[in-house]
């Protein structure tokens, strides 16, 4: 059974940091993309960004040079370090899977979902 969990959510202040971690199980990692989304309250799930297994990323222009994504093949973890934080990247955080190389941007091109993590940014 795929599992995918998330942890590193939280308060911070605008302008902080925080690293979002997403460990899996019951996959082969390697052979998946992984992404992260974010839901805001009212708002529809959002791409935030992707990793293939060889280390390739994309990113939503909303926080391109802010955000970044990487992963540990051997610990099959995934990471997402956000930096300069803004009070409306406030937002439920999710992991996802997508199975083979293609970094989709789409919810329902991925497979597998972790249950989310919370992120709170105070102005």
């Amino acid at each position: 059974q795929v599992q995918l969990v998330e942890s590193g959510g939280g308060l911070v202040q605008a302008g902080g940091s925080l690293r979002l971690s997403c460990a899996a199980f019951g996959l082969t990692f390697s052979g998946y993309v992984m992404g992260w989304f974010r839901q805001a309250p009212g708002k529809e799930r959002e791409f935030v960004g992707a990793i293939s297994w060889f280390g390739g990323t994309n990113y939503a222009d909303s926080v391109k040079g802010r955000f970044s994504i990487s992963r540990d093949n051997a610990k099959t973890t995934v990471y997402l370090q956000m930096n300069s934080l803004k009070p409306e990247d406030s937002a439920d955080y999710y992991c996802a899977a997508r199975r083979g190389a293609d970094r989709r941007v789409v919810v329902g091109d991925y497979d597998y979902w972790g249950q989310g993590t919370q992120v709170t940014v105070s102005s």
